[in-house]
């Protein structure tokens, strides 16, 4: 008989479940300030590129053109997001935050922060670091470059 591996004899296993906790309880923690977790990266995303043309911040975030949309929609109708016409390109439109956005941003950023301390302040000092540098070197090494929103 051949023998089959537990679940459990499995890394991703390990990865899998503490991340969906770190997801869930982030998910959780920034739907209080009303928006999900692919939002709060495409607005993080934009805090730093504004204004925008859509077409960059879904490269970006490795996204297609029509998720961004569909972001954008939603953060705009939150009064979160603008789109204005680009002075470049009369065809073309830019993203940015409205001022209530760009407010939430150090709001969202604390709730991220404090989701890291709730979930990895068990470790030490040498063990956070340790697995954030092993996380790192997987992303390196597989050219992992999509931002994770779910």
């Amino acid at each position: 008989m051949t023998s089959v591996a537990k679940l459990t004899d499995h890394t991703g296993y390990w990865m899998r479940m503490v991340s969906n906790a770190v997801s869930q309880e982030f998910s959780r923690k920034v739907s209080c300030e009303d928006v999900t977790v692919a939002e709060w990266s495409f607005m993080r995303s934009l805090y730093d590129l504004e204004p925008t043309p859509p077409s960059v911040l879904a490269e970006r975030m490795t996204m297609t053109k029509g998720a961004i949309s569909k972001l954008a929609e939603r953060l705009m109708a939150k009064g979160l997001v603008a789109k204005a016409q680009s002075r470049e390109d009369r065809r073309a439109h830019n993203l940015s935050l409205t001022t209530k956005g760009r407010a939430k941003i150090p709001v969202l950023a604390s709730l991220a922060d404090q989701n890291d301390a709730d979930f990895f302040g068990v470790l030490t000092t040498e063990e956070h670091e340790t697995l954030d540098h092993i996380l790192r070197v997987l992303t390196e090494k597989r050219d992992l470059k999509a931002t994770p929103v779910d």
